[in-house]
Parts: structure tokens; sequence; C-alpha cells
């Protein structure tokens, strides 16, 4: 583990262009569940049995079920002061990109701007026939499955299921971000998962400054130029606050 040291904290000050890849663990320390079906209900499923689409098509009632449960208990979260300090860092940084594999929308609910979402957003829904993207807002389960309002389909949670391809726009915006940034951060993710694990790999092939921030070692930890063992939530306000008052020494 390395301390947040001016020496290396000086690049965000002279960096143009910064990108972020987020996961699960950002929003672990706001208390997002992890939906391993732990209430009632729900213990008898796993999230592969669920979140799906042929378990949509045949099902849709129970699905829209568990998802309903899971947007209720996600809207009582809130973002935590990890999350609050990216949206600081994107406001003192000319390009900032977050890239995040969550679906919990708390980076924008903190203020944040240019999201990458890879796994879509659970408050979120999209129509299977038209492809229109709309709220929660107006939806209506008088008659089961809800419709769009736009054509009359059938609406979905507009997430990443099992089996399914990243958004090829998300994907896109992504690769091009950790191929063009001066640092990269990664923070409060495994970086197992493909295709998000490529990213740090591209960036660093690109002569980015890797930063990583993570409870545990991960496959990044080889070849960051920084690593620190703690949560988000406490060690990127030190680092905002040492970028905003100005380097003092460790």
């Amino acid at each position: 583990m390395k301390k947040i040291s001016d020496i290396w904290l000086n690049r965000f000050k002279t960096a143009s262009s910064v990108a972020v890849l987020t996961g699960a663990g950002i929003s672990a320390e706001s208390g997002v569940p992890t939906f391993r079906g732990e209430d009632g209900l729900w213990k008898k499923f796993r999230p592969e049995e669920l979140a799906n689409f042929d378990a949509f098509l045949k099902n849709p009632e129970l699905v829209w079920e568990w998802y309903n449960y899971r947007r209720k208990l996600i809207e009582e979260v809130k973002p935590n002061p990890g999350h609050f300090a990216l949206a600081e860092l994107e406001k003192r940084v000319h390009s900032f990109s977050l890239i995040t594999q969550n679906v919990d929308d708390l980076h924008r609910k903190a203020g944040s701007q240019n999201i990458i979402e890879l796994h879509g957003n659970i408050l979120r829904n999209r129509c299977l026939s038209c492809g229109r993207v709309s709220g929660s807002a107006d939806m209506d389960f008088s008659e089961g499955v809800p419709k769009c309002p736009q054509c009359g389909g059938r609406l979905r949670p507009d997430v990443v299921w099992f089996g399914e391809m990243l958004p090829e726009e998300a994907i896109q915006k992504a690769y091009a971000a950790a191929e063009t940034c001066d640092i990269f951060m990664v923070l409060g993710t495994s970086a197992v998962v493909y295709p998000a694990s490529a990213l740090p790999e591209i960036a660093f092939r690109k002569g980015a400054f890797i930063v990583e921030i993570n409870p545990e070692a991960t496959p990044v930890t080889a070849y960051a130029h920084v690593s620190l063992r703690g949560k988000t939530g406490e060690l990127l306000p030190e680092i905002v606050r040492k970028l905003t008052a100005g380097t003092e020494n460790d």
C-alpha cells in the first residue's frame, strides 16, 4: 500500500483527462444489498434465475415483483462520501469519465455528470417493442406487466441480464475513455469480469497512471502505480481534500 502522497497527487493537477471505473464496493459502503436472496420469498431464488430474459418471458410478473422489491430498497439508500468525492473531482478535471458497473444510480444522485453505465440502471425501464427508455414514475401494474406509454409494448428493467451483451454505446465510450485518459482509477471492484476488467489494462498500455482503491488486492494491483487498501468512502474524500486545500506532507 502506498500513502496519499503529494508526488502522485500532482498528477491530478496536471491531468487533462481522468477515467474512473467503479464496482459494487463503492455501493456496498452505502448499504446497497447484494440481492442474494436474504429475505422471505427471494431465499428460494438465485439472481441468475430471475435476472435473465428467459425468466422474464416465462414469468414476467415474478421478475417485476423482484425488481420492484430491489428498487424499493435502493430508493432508500443514499450516496456515501466516496460518491460525492467523485462528483467533486469531476469539477476539477477538464475531461472526466465515470464508468460504473453499478445499476443503483447513486453516482448521479451524488452529482456526477458524465456517467457511463455498463450494466444499465435499475430505476429505468426499456420497451421490448420500440426500445423507448423511460423512468418508473408513470408505471402502471394494474394489468400485470407494465406497458410502454408510447407504443403499448411490454416494459422490462433497463439493466443487463445474465447472458446479454453490454450496451454497445456504453462499452465503446468506456474503451475510448480508457485509451485517452491520463489517469485511470479503479475503485471498489475486483476487476475480474470481462469486458470491464480489460479497461484498466487498456489504460495502462496506453500510458495512463493507474490508481486503485480496494480493501483487497486484485489483478490490477500487480501493475497499478498506486494501490491503496481501504474504503473508497474514506480515501476518496481525503484525496479530494488534499487537492482542494493544496498539497500536504505525509
